[in-house]
């Protein structure tokens, strides 16, 4: 099973941005853990500012992985472009954010992928990518 984890603007940051929110531990240091947990899955990992980078890399994979795991970040909230990928792409995708965005500032409260997404998951941490990829894989497991 190969899955891409998708981190988008400023994620590059985690670990020295705004660590009463975001956290202490960048995701290149909890990365590795994550992989150590699921030595099974082949898990990808590509971060960008840029929004076409991020649908570029949706698109290279979105075709012949088993699922995505995309944190937008604020594209969040902004992006038609990657709610059409998303759409677009036969590999399904996981919505994931660090925080809690609906207990955050009223604009965040509007997810535009959410509804070409499989599933979201926030408020958890980085734990949130572990519970996602466990829906991955649960879901991958009911299509045998």
């Amino acid at each position: 099973m190969k899955i891409q984890i998708i981190n988008g603007p400023n994620l590059n940051l985690l670990g020295m941005r705004e660590p009463d929110i975001y956290g202490n531990n960048s995701f290149e240091n909890f990365l590795p853990k994550l992989r150590a947990e699921y030595p099974e899955v082949a898990l990808e990992y590509f971060q960008s500012n840029v929004e076409g980078e991020l649908i570029d890399k949706m698109q290279e994979v979105g075709f012949c992985f088993q699922g995505i795991i995309l944190n937008a970040g604020a594209y969040t909230h902004t992006s038609i472009a990657l709610q059409d990928c998303i759409r677009a792409i036969t590999a399904p995708t996981v919505e994931v954010h660090i925080s809690n965005i609906h207990a955050r500032e009223e604009f965040r409260h509007h997810s535009l992928i959410a509804g070409a997404c499989v599933g979201t998951v926030c408020g958890f941490g980085l734990l949130s990518y572990r519970l996602a990829l466990e829906a991955l894989i649960n879901r991958q497991n009911k299509e045998r």
